[in-house]
């Protein structure tokens, strides 16, 4: 026993405020791991405590996150100056550290002050649908680096914290999930333009996920060069069915538009010959 009391006792370093040994930094490997729990656990009972409050999932999740960053934090300056480091030193080679993190690790230092402004400000939360870049998806998760989103296709995106703040990112679940779906339709010159706004507007009326309220909408958009274009704009509830309504009007609208004989036409060019007639006549009349 007094050999293994040896062993936990005897200095490794020497430190300012003592020395370093075995036993200071088991402690110190206990506080991490006691502060990771408490962190869990914190994080845990805040989120019951705001969920009987009827805070948003989004909310929640970032107030988890902030919640268990900060418990493990204190754990972690409370092992350190468990095992004998004066904090003030540490702190100031932090400075001296970070300065180096931002000329060398700039990218990384940047995503993860990102990551935090993300979790503070909530310009996007978890279960926001999104697009950033070209990538439209639902968020899973915001790290303090990256943030994790789920494509339509299942496929799991990567995008860093600075996109999100640098970049322009449509967030189609804040503040509302509603959008405006646009259906462009093109139609014979010879078309009647009131029975084409008349079947459109029935077909919008007739889909069940398009909203009444704002009413659906048509648009007499230009004079084509083979063909008169419409628009027909509808509301939908939730901006993830945007594919689905589209495709679903599409099908309607082909539909109502045989039924009532309105003509969808091919592109389409008139050709005149000002010139080189009688040639032409001549030429055929030899053959």
């Amino acid at each position: 026993m007094d050999r293994f009391q040896q062993v936990l006792h005897y200095p490794l370093v020497k430190l300012s405020d003592g020395a370093l040994t075995l036993g200071r930094i088991f402690v110190a490997l206990a506080v991490v791991g006691v502060s990771w729990m408490l962190a869990a656990f914190a994080a845990r009972g805040f989120n019951r405590l705001l969920e009987r409050r009827g805070v948003e999932a989004g909310t929640l999740f970032a107030i988890r996150k902030i919640v268990r960053y900060t418990v493990v934090l204190i754990g972690i300056l409370v092992a350190i100056g468990s095992t004998g480091l004066n904090l003030s030193a540490v702190f100031a080679a932090s400075a001296v550290l970070l300065v180096g993190v931002g000329f060398g690790l700039q990218n990384i230092a940047q995503n993860f002050i990102s990551g935090l402004i993300v979790l503070f400000e909530q310009p996007v939360r978890k279960g926001d649908f999104i697009k950033a870049a070209d990538t439209y998806g639902v968020v899973d998760d915001i790290g303090l680096r990256a943030t994790r989103v789920i494509t339509r296709d299942h496929v799991t995106v990567i995008v860093p914290n600075s996109q999100l703040i640098t970049d322009a990112v449509i967030n189609h679940s804040s503040p509302t999930t509603q959008l405006r779906v646009r259906i462009r339709v093109s139609v014979a010159y010879n078309s009647d333009t009131a029975k084409v706004a008349q079947v459109l507007a029935e077909v919008a009326r007739s889909n069940q996920r398009v909203l009444s309220d704002p009413p659906p909408e048509v648009r007499f958009d230009n004079f084509a060069e083979s063909s008169l274009e419409f628009s027909l704009l509808v509301w939908i509830s939730n901006a993830r069915d945007d594919l689905r309504v589209g495709s679903e009007l599409r099908f309607a609208i082909a539909a109502a538009f045989r039924s009532a004989k309105i003509e969808m036409p091919f592109p389409q060019r008139d050709i005149h010959l000002r010139s080189g007639l009688e040639e032409l006549a001549k030429v055929a009349s030899s053959r």
